[in-house]
This record gives C-alpha cells, sequence and structure tokens, in this order.
C-alpha cells in the first residue's frame, strides 16, 4: 500500500525526468508515483507512454485536460492535492530534474511523523559531487541534520503533509504566477505549520534541466531579466 502520492511535473527533458523515474521507482517505501505532462513534445509524450509500465507511474496528460499553456504548475498542485485528500496520502513533490536516493522519501515520511505540527518537509539538494547548490545554496556550510526555516522552501523535493492539504485549498491560489514555492511555504507557517529542510536527507539537483532558458540567470543574467519582466516569464 502507497505511503506517499509522489507528483513529477514534466516539460521535456526526457533524459532527466526518465532518471527521476527510475529512482522514485527504486524508493524503499512504497509510493504512487504520478508524471503530469505539461504539453511536452510529440517524442517526450511517446517516451513517457513507451516507459510507463516498465517504470511504474500513472501518467497525465495535461493537454487532454486544458489549453491554458505551460506552465501549468497551479492545475498540477490544484489536482494533486484533490488526489492527496481523497487517498488520505501526503503529498511529494519531486522535481523532473532532481534524483532521489533508495532512502530519501522513507527518512522524509520518518521525519514528518516525528514533527507533528510540519507542514512542509524538503530536503537539501546538492551537485554530482555531493555540494550544497541552487535554490539552497542560502544554508550551504551548516551542519544540522534539519533546519527549521520561515525562508522559503523550494518544491525540488518537498513532502506536504497531509493536515496542512486538508488547511490550506490550493484552489485559491493565484492565476498571475508561474511558480508557487514562495507563496505556499509562507502559508504553511501562517496555517501555524513548521517548515523543515534536511540537510541529512540530500538529492541530486540539476538545476533548471527541464527549462533550458532559465540557465540564463547564472550565464546571462540580462537576458534572463528581459524575458522575466518583459515576456511575463518565470512569475513567483
Amino acid at each position: 500500500m502507497a505511503k506517499v502520492l509522489v507528483i513529477t511535473p514534466v516539460k521535456n527533458s526526457i533524459t532527466t525526468t526518465l532518471d527521476t523515474a527510475r529512482a522514485i521507482a527504486q524508493s524503499d517505501v512504497s509510493v504512487k508515483h504520478v508524471i503530469f505532462n505539461d504539453f511536452s513534445t510529440e517524442d517526450t509524450k511517446i517516451e513517457l507512454t513507451r516507459n510507463k509500465d516498465k517504470i511504474g507511474y500513472e501518467l497525465i496528460h495535461l493537454e487532454e485536460l486544458t489549453d491554458h499553456p505551460s506552465p501549468n504548475y497551479k492545475l498540477v498542485l490544484q489536482m494533486a492535492q484533490k488526489m492527496a485528500l481523497e487517498s488520505k496520502l501526503p503529498l511529494l513533490v519531486i522535481e523532473s530534474d532532481v534524483v532521489i536516493k533508495p532512502d530519501t522519501i522513507s527518512r522524509l515520511l520518518n521525519h514528518q511523523s516525528k514533527h507533528t505540527q510540519s507542514g512542509l518537509t524538503g530536503s537539501v539538494t546538492v551537485d554530482e559531487v555531493g555540494e550544497v547548490n541552487f535554490p539552497y545554496l542560502k544554508f550551504k556550510g551548516r551542519k544540522e541534520e534539519e533546519i527549521k526555516t520561515k525562508r522559503s522552501l523550494s518544491f525540488c523535493c518537498t513532502l506536504f503533509s497531509l493536515d496542512f492539504l486538508k488547511s490550506f485549498d490550493f484552489t485559491g491560489l493565484d492565476d498571475a504566477k508561474d511558480w508557487y514555492d514562495t507563496f505556499i511555504s509562507t502559508k504553511s507557517w501562517e496555517y501555524g505549520f513548521e517548515n523543515y529542510v534536511l540537510l541529512n536527507a540530500p538529492v541530486w539537483h540539476r538545476p533548471h534541466a527541464s527549462r533550458p532558458w532559465k540557465q540564463l540567470k547564472y550565464k546571462n543574467p540580462l537576458k534572463y531579466y528581459f524575458l522575466k519582466f518583459w515576456k511575463g516569464l518565470d512569475k513567483i
């Protein structure tokens, strides 16, 4: 029986997506894994379908549900919240540029079970050699096993407690935003919950692998901020 609902929003980047899915399938706890295909190319759609039964995930094509252009994170979160509440399971977002370890999910679940006021519990992100990387550079150099924080958590690999899902309705998320990491992190502690980042449950993160234009933030920041503000992309 599944212990957690795991979701992965996907926009192309099929190689990293399948790496993510395979790692989730090797978890030491039983999970229900759902991939939300957010208007990927036809080649990606074919590969996601072909590997579905082989790896073991459910697949939802958002193009069959909406004509709203990608990104559709709001719709994904709303659907995932409904699924989690109906299944009475906590919700774990693992994005398609993240590779977890076999014990990552069990560590997150065990921590949450011991911290009954937890709202969001995230895994710290690291690079291929184990150094803390984006978006958790703010915690680089910290030595604790866990950090309770009011700073924003990223949804790279983040567990939403069932109690928090029952308390805050995602149908009210702002249509003007593309991403909700900061907003939902804030809502968690506003509703009386605690947010944690686990440094003892690191995950490998390849930043923005699914949306390579966002690499411009580091390589060509002027062009990135032009696209962000003048083209209205990456609204948080």
